[in-house]
């Protein structure tokens, strides 16, 4: 989770930590980046947008011997708290500690979730702009998407999930300047759906970076008959 806290003593007038400040917190795990009990207990209690506020007794936060300097033995503690955004990532976690054999024999429904799961982590790093990041977390989301189905109805669920991630390694590589590999994968995109607007036009986007105007031009047209009154695309013939 990404959260706002601050923490206080005495009659709540001294703070003793926060990270108020930070115009982008980081991503957070319970039991691990958040140990102390009783806020991991009150932020389970929370929805994405809330605003708490917590009272600890010693029991639930620093316990008798405090943690000094700052907090004394046998403190109660303040936290103010509010939940910016969570990923539940309980069964990726699980997912990823079994072996290749043990996860090939997991039903594909959930196969899909945790590569929603990961493809949602690389949403959350490429709007915090960390782009090589969210590369490596869709990469990963790919990496478990490759097992061959015997039906026509689960492979097309599939080639879904795949699409999906294959549009999100080209935008993330046009914006980490990397043209070729945008193409790429906006091309393995086409191969599942050609009348996808959305991947005629980051292969058009690709083109035009690397100086390939009449490659950038059949794309982005075919972007265009399929999608007329799109502004982006329009826009981007104008540049070309």
């Amino acid at each position: 989770c990404t959260v706002k806290y601050s923490g206080y003593l005495g009659n709540w007038n001294k703070l003793f930590c926060s990270n108020g400040n930070s115009k982008y917190p980081r991503l957070m795990k319970l039991g691990k980046d958040i140990t102390l009990w009783g806020l991991e207990i009150g932020l389970l209690s929370m929805t994405k947008g809330e605003a708490a506020l917590f009272v600890l007794t010693p029991e639930y936060a620093y316990g008798q011997r405090g943690c000094p300097p700052s907090i004394p033995p046998n403190t109660m503690v303040l936290f103010k708290v509010e939940v910016l955004d969570f990923i539940d990532s309980e069964e990726c976690d699980a997912f990823f500690e079994l072996t290749y054999e043990q996860q090939d024999r997991l039903p594909l429904e959930k196969v899909l979730k945790v590569a929603a799961t990961e493809r949602e982590f690389g949403n959350y790093f490429f709007y915090k702009q960390r782009f090589k990041i969210a590369k490596d977390r869709y990469k990963r989301a790919l990496s478990i998407l490759g097992r061959s189905s015997s039906s026509k109805a689960e492979q097309s669920q599939i080639n879904a999930s795949k699409l999906l991630l294959f549009l999100n390694l080209s935008l993330t590589y046009l914006k980490l300047e990397r043209a070729d590999r945008a193409l790429k994968y906006g091309e393995l995109a086409l191969e599942m759906d050609q009348g996808n607007a959305k991947a005629l036009f980051r292969c058009g986007q690709a083109c035009l970076y690397m100086k390939e105007y009449s490659k950038s031009r059949d794309f982005l047209a075919r972007a265009q008959c399929i999608q007329p009154f799109n502004r982006d695309i329009n826009n981007e013939l104008k540049k070309l």
